[in-house]
C-alpha cells in the first residue's frame, strides 16, 4: 500500500465558487461532532496531493465528474509535483492542504491520490479554518492519517471514498454516484455486504452503534502511538487493506490486540481486502480474519465494498453508524449538514 499508492502559501489554479457562514456542532456523547454543509452546484472544490503524484490523465477524469456535479473545481499549486516518490516536498504538498483546509471559499478538500506521504506532514496540520468553518474532506488510503488528524483535533466527520485520480475500470457509475450522495446529499448510507469480497466470511452476528473510525489498516498500524490515531473507545471499528499478505494482516491485528484498541470496541467491519496472498497451505485472509477477531465478543461484518477494490463505495468517518451483521448491512448518518 506504501508504494501505491503556510496556508497561505498554497495558491490555486483555477477560481469561483459560493461560501457558506459558521457551522454548525451536534453532539455525540462527550465528543464534538462537526459536519460541513452539505456541497451544492457552483461551490468552489480544491484538490490536492497530499502524498503522491496523479496520473494527468485519470486526474482529467475525475475532475470531469466533479464538474458534472455541477462544483466549481481548483487544483492546488503543487498537484503534479514530483519529490522522489511524493508529489512535491513536505513544504509543498502540506502547503497545499493547509491553503485549501483554511480558505474560507473552499467547500471541500478532494485528495488527488494516495500513496505516501501524509505521515510526513500530518503533524503539521493547520484545523484553525476547520474548527471556524468546517468543509467536506475526501479520500483513503494514505490520506487515512488525515481523516484521524481532524477527527482527534477538530471533530470533523471525512469521507472515505475514491480519489480525484479517477479509473472507470476500478470506480465506475456507482462509485461516483455513492460519493456524490455522500456530499452532496443529507441521506444516511447503507453498504450491504457483498458475498464476493476476500472479507465476506468473516461475521459475527450481532447489532452495534458508534461513530465509524479508522481506515487503512497499514496507516492505522504505523499511527499507534501519534496524535493522528484516533481513540476507538466505543466505536465502530472499519479498516481495509491492499498488498498485504496474509500473516501481514495478522501482524497489524495482533499490534491492534496488544495496544487494547480491539478490547475497547463496540464492533468491527471490513472493507475490501485487495490483493493478500499468502503461500500455499497457509492461511488465507479470510481465516486470519476469523482467528483475530471472533474472540473479541463484538458484532464483526465483512466483506463492504469500502477500499482499494472494484466498486468502492464512500462513508463517513466520524457519524454514527449501526452494525447488523446477520442483516449484512452498515447503515452511517449523514456526513454533511443542511445548508
Amino acid at each position: 500500500m506504501l508504494r501505491m499508492g503556510a496556508a497561505a502559501a498554497g495558491g490555486a489554479v483555477l477560481a469561483g465558487g459560493l461560501e457558506t457562514g459558521p457551522a454548525q456542532a451536534a453532539q455525540a456523547g462527550a465528543k464534538r461532532v462537526l459536519r460541513a454543509p452539505a456541497l451544492a452546484p457552483g461551490d468552489r472544490v480544491r484538490v490536492v496531493s497530499p502524498g503522491s503524484t496523479p496520473d494527468p490523465t485519470n486526474m482529467a477524469r475525475g475532475i470531469e465528474i466533479l464538474r458534472s456535479w455541477g462544483l466549481e473545481v481548483e487544483l492546488g499549486t503543487h498537484v503534479f509535483a514530483t519529490y522522489g516518490y511524493l508529489a512535491g516536498t513536505d513544504a509543498q504538498r502540506l502547503a497545499d492542504l493547509n491553503a485549501a483546509l483554511n480558505d474560507p471559499g473552499i467547500r471541500a478538500v478532494f485528495a488527488a491520490r494516495g500513496g505516501y506521504g501524509t505521515q510526513r506532514i500530518v503533524d503539521r496540520i493547520d484545523v484553525s479554518g476547520v474548527r471556524r468553518d468546517p468543509r467536506v474532506v475526501v479520500g483513503f488510503s494514505d490520506i487515512t492519517s488525515i481523516h484521524g488528524k481532524l477527527w482527534r483535533e477538530t471533530g470533523l466527520v471525512t469521507f472515505y471514498g475514491p480519489m480525484v485520480n479517477w479509473s472507470d475500470d476500478r470506480t465506475g457509475p456507482d462509485s461516483a454516484e455513492a460519493l456524490r450522495r455522500a456530499v452532496m446529499t443529507t441521506a444516511p448510507v447503507t453498504i450491504v455486504r457483498d458475498p464476493a469480497e476476500t472479507a465476506a466470511p468473516v461475521l459475527v452476528p450481532g447489532r452495534a452503534s458508534g461513530p465509524l473510525l479508522g481506515g487503512c489498516l497499514t496507516l492505522l498500524s504505523t499511527s499507534l502511538g501519534a496524535g493522528d490515531i484516533p481513540k476507538f473507545d466505543d466505536a465502530i471499528l472499519f479498516f481495509e487493506d491492499v498488498d498485504e499478505a496474509p500473516y501481514s494482516i495478522d501482524m497489524m491485528l495482533t499490534e491492534l490486540r496488544r495496544v487494547g484498541v480491539l478490547s475497547r470496541v463496540a464492533g468491527v467491519v471490513i472493507g475490501q481486502i485487495t490483493n493478500s496472498v499468502g503461500e500455499p497451505g497457509e492461511w488465507d485472509a479470510a481465516a486470519v480474519l476469523k482467528d483475530r477477531l471472533y474472540d473479541l465478543g463484538v458484532p464483526v461484518l465483512g466483506g463492504l465494498r469500502l477500499g482499494h477494490g472494484n466498486g468502492q463505495l464512500t462513508v463517513p468517518l466520524g457519524a454514527r453508524a449501526t452494525i447488523d451483521a446477520e442483516a449484512g448491512t452498515l447503515t452511517v448518518e449523514p456526513g454533511v449538514r443542511p445548508r
